[in-house]
């Protein structure tokens, strides 16, 4: 027998076999290509819609879910974009998360500190949520955010911190140092929670602008204070959102009973909250093994005054009951963005604009 004929009588015996394999593949394809394209969400729609009390109640239960072990949220993966003569400076940071029990997952891009897009009139960050069905692993929607929806969960997460460490009949006074977008979320957060409140604003530049409308838009009193030390005496609450490349408070000019919400460091080059005021503190995170990370409690631990066996709690733990403010102690809530709030915001963003 030659072997032509040995190959002859192979692929005819083998025929069918490679017929049915070709077609399941063909089946695969058209199965592949019948899932729609996503949804694109532009930015004029994104932020005509959504509005950071949107995101307060699934944030607050993305939190609890999370301390129950209930939210797959790996570790953020970030790529520097050093400057060249071609390139940067920039971030990127991507996120995601899956609340259990929920009908999508998110996945989020999030571009930050391309400083020289200011040369350009463009704003230093963009980004996109993308929205996958839990059920088929397709993507749903692509959102065109450019850190809005970042910075919506963001003010949610302020929100929770607030309520968990305040008591809801004091009568707060809470300082806003950093006057940027996430300060103007923040405001916005904290007066869905605490609806009555007195603003003082410090920063580098804004400060008077952000004000103003934050006063004309939230109904409330703000002033400009002149210095960090002088917000400090005037606050019982402070919120700190500047890029964190410097402390930007002293322990010495705390009033006693300070709640002090920190959202700038989210990488391992920042910090904002000095080393003595954590180790003075309450000291509570959004996830203490981001923030030993990348959060202010890096700093703390690296400078061998903490360990994580004196992390109180992670903020869902207080939404799950665990007492927050007990007294005159000075807490620290650190915040460093975890998936679970990009998932919870992006299942509200679904939600909401889905219908549209």
């Amino acid at each position: 027998m030659t072997l032509f004929s040995i190959a002859s009588r192979h692929l005819v015996r083998n025929a069918g076999k490679f017929t049915s394999c070709s077609a399941a593949a063909s089946r695969r394809a058209l199965a592949t290509s019948a899932f729609p394209a996503p949804r694109l969400f532009d930015y004029e729609t994104v932020t005509s819609n959504l509005s950071v009390a949107d995101a307060i109640e699934s944030v607050e239960a993305a939190f609890g879910a999370l301390a129950k072990g209930e939210v797959d949220v790996p570790m953020p993966m970030h790529i520097g974009i050093h400057e060249t003569a071609s390139a940067g400076p920039g971030d990127c940071h991507i996120k995601g998360g899956y609340v259990s029990g929920t009908k999508t997952f998110t996945v989020k891009l999030a571009c930050v500190s391309f400083y020289k897009n200011l040369e350009k009139n463009l704003p230093a960050g963009s980004g996109v949520f993308i929205v996958v069905d839990a059920v088929t692993g397709a993507p749903l929607a692509v959102f065109q955010e450019n850190r809005f929806m970042t910075d919506l969960r963001t003010g949610a997460a302020g929100a929770v911190s607030l309520k968990y460490t305040t008591r809801p009949d004091d009568y707060l006074t809470i300082g806003f140092i950093g006057c940027g977008a996430i300060a103007r979320n923040m405001a916005r957060a904290a007066k869905a929670v605490r609806p009555n409140f007195r603003g003082v604003a410090y920063g580098l530049a804004g400060a008077d602008e952000f004000a103003a409308d934050m006063s004309g838009e939230l109904g409330l009193d703000f002033q400009v204070a002149r210095c960090s030390a002088e917000l400090c005496g005037m606050s019982n609450v402070i919120f700190t959102q500047t890029p964190g490349g410097n402390t930007v408070l002293e322990l010495n000019d705390l009033r006693p009973g300070t709640t002090i919400i920190a959202s700038g460091s989210d990488q391992p080059t920042k910090q904002e909250i000095p080393v003595d005021v954590l180790k003075a503190s309450k000291y509570i995170s959004d996830l203490t093994k981001q923030t030993s990370k990348v959060g202010e409690l890096r700093s703390a631990l690296k400078e061998g005054v903490m360990t994580e066996s004196d992390v109180y709690a992670e903020l869902g733990e207080l939404v799950n009951g665990k007492p927050g403010r007990q007294g005159d102690e000075l807490i620290v809530v650190d915040l460093t963005g975890t998936g679970a709030q990009d998932a919870a915001i992006g299942q509200v963003a679904w939600d909401k604009l889905s219908a549209l």
